[in-house]
C-alpha cells in the first residue's frame, strides 16, 4: 500500500502545481538556519532538484528498492562536508509532508500520512547510519 499511497499523493501534488516553494517555506519555518545554505541558489533551480530528487528517492523507498537506500547514504556524507547535518534529511521529509498535506487539505489521506512517514523515518536512519567508521 505505501507505494501506491506515494504514488497517488503525488499525482494529486502534481495536479496541484509545483509544490517546490511551499516545502522549502516549511522546511525554513521549522529550521530557519537550513535557509543559509541555500544562499547562491538565486533562480531556485537546487532546490528544485534536490526536491525532485527527494521525490525519486521517496518513490524508490516506497516501491522497487533500487537505489534510494544508497543514493541517500551518499548524499548523507556529501551533504554532512559541505556543513549539513545528517538531521537535515529527515528534516526535509517532514517539510515534504507538511506542504503536502497543507495543499491537499482534506484530500490527504491517513493512508499518505502513513507512507510519508515511513519513508521519512527510513530516510532518517539511513542518513544517520554510519555506513564506513569515521565517515
Amino acid at each position: 500500500m505505501s507505494n501506491e499511497a506515494i504514488e497517488e499523493s503525488l499525482a494529486r501534488i502534481a495536479a496541484w502545481g509545483d509544490p517546490t516553494a511551499r516545502v522549502y517555506e516549511a522546511l525554513y519555518a521549522a529550521d530557519p538556519a537550513l535557509a543559509a545554505l541555500f544562499g547562491n541558489d538565486e533562480s531556485g533551480a537546487v532546490r528544485g532538484h534536490m526536491l525532485y530528487e527527494a521525490l525519486e528517492v521517496a518513490r524508490d523507498l516506497a516501491g522497487a528498492r533500487a537505489y534510494g537506500a544508497h543514493f541517500l547514504a551518499a548524499e548523507s556524507v556529501n551533504h554532512e562536508h559541505l556543513g549539513v547535518p545528517r538531521a537535515a534529511f529527515a528534516a526535509f521529509y517532514d517539510a515534504i509532508i507538511a506542504a503536502f498535506a497543507d495543499i491537499l487539505g482534506p484530500a490527504w489521506t491517513p493512508d499518505f500520512a502513513a507512507a510519508w512517514a515511513r519513508v521519512r523515518e527510513e530516510a532518517r536512519a539511513i542518513a544517520n547510519a554510519r555506513l564506513i567508521p569515521g565517515i
